[in-house]
């Protein structure tokens, strides 16, 4: 993993359904995510902000809210990552809310396929977000973006990375699911998506299901991980907008992100739908800014390395 790291903010709710997640990348720094990421060694560059189209508040079009502004704050995200990353940088994506997932994650695809790699995309969340038009009465891409990663929604999005499909469902793991919609869960299994939902958690453990999503790991694969905050039980982060009870705890989401961290392959971090009009003096930003902690090496035990 390099120790080059670089903070790229996407300040936009334009993918969601409630306004507010437009000003997670400034909570994030508020709660501290550059120091503390240089408290270990690394070497962090702010990119500042990347700038698009603001929310127009619009129902839906043709079955999606906002796609002209989605595709534009895409399309930038997309060239921002592709660029950190042939820099030999590891880029964390500061959203915004989580239609972003397919800028920076077909800018990973893309690195991957020009350098080799293999790509393993971990997807920490309480959705599958693979709705799609004809799924969703919103209308929010919010809950698409794996759906659109997987070829299924507007040219627009899918081809953003050059290739469609960017990435095929296989490499996707999604953890911490337990909201999906009737029609979204059919087309999930049709798919094929490897979902470790909160009942696998709550049946098989925590560092079962890790041990088993980070399988086949090795020196030629890119590891992607995907936070969104809602992942996390809305009892620790009340910050988001779209809450489900039910999520994992504190030391549960602890023991992920070390044993992500332990792998030692982490390349690429999006930190999505922190929404700080929701939250409570800032609770969910700096639980995140913990949590991204332990992405980067910090060990809750005294453990020799």
């Amino acid at each position: 993993m390099t120790s080059h790291i670089s903070l790229i903010g996407v300040p936009t709710d334009i993918g969601a359904g409630a306004r507010g997640a437009s000003m997670g990348p400034e909570a994030l720094r508020v709660a501290g995510l550059a120091a503390v990421l240089e408290s270990h060694g690394l070497q962090v560059a702010d990119r500042g902000n990347l700038s698009g189209p603001s929310n127009p508040w619009l129902p839906p079009a043709e079955g999606y809210r906002h796609l002209p502004e989605v595709v534009a704050w895409n399309n930038a995200l997309h060239a921002a990552v592709h660029d950190e990353l042939a820099l030999g940088r590891l880029p964390i994506v500061l959203g915004g809310d989580h239609c972003l997932g397919i800028g920076s994650i077909s800018a990973v695809a893309r690195h991957c396929r020009e350098s080799g790699k293999r790509l393993r995309v971990l997807w920490l969340d309480a959705h599958a977000d693979f709705n799609t038009a004809t799924l969703t009465p919103s209308g929010n891409i919010h809950g698409m973006p794996v759906a659109v990663l997987c070829g299924h929604g507007p040219a627009a999005l899918t081809g953003i990375g050059g290739q469609t499909p960017a990435i095929a469902p296989e490499v996707v793991r999604q953890i911490g699911i337990r909201s999906v919609d009737a029609g979204e869960k059919r087309f999930v299994h049709q798919a094929g998506l490897e979902v470790f939902d909160m009942r696998y958690i709550d049946e098989m453990g925590m560092r079962h299901t890790m041990e088993t999503a980070l399988t086949g790991l090795d020196d030629d694969t890119h590891l992607h991980v995907s936070f969104d905050v809602d992942f996390l039980d809305p009892e620790i982060a009340p910050g988001v907008g779209t809450t489900v009870p039910g999520g994992p705890t504190y030391r549960e989401a602890q023991l992920c992100m070390e044993m992500i961290a332990d792998t030692g392959r982490l390349a690429s971090l999006d930190v999505m739908e922190l929404n700080p009009a929701l939250d409570v003096r800032n609770r969910t930003a700096e639980l995140a800014v913990d949590l991204i902690e332990s992405l980067f090496g910090k060990s809750t035990l005294m453990r020799k390395k």
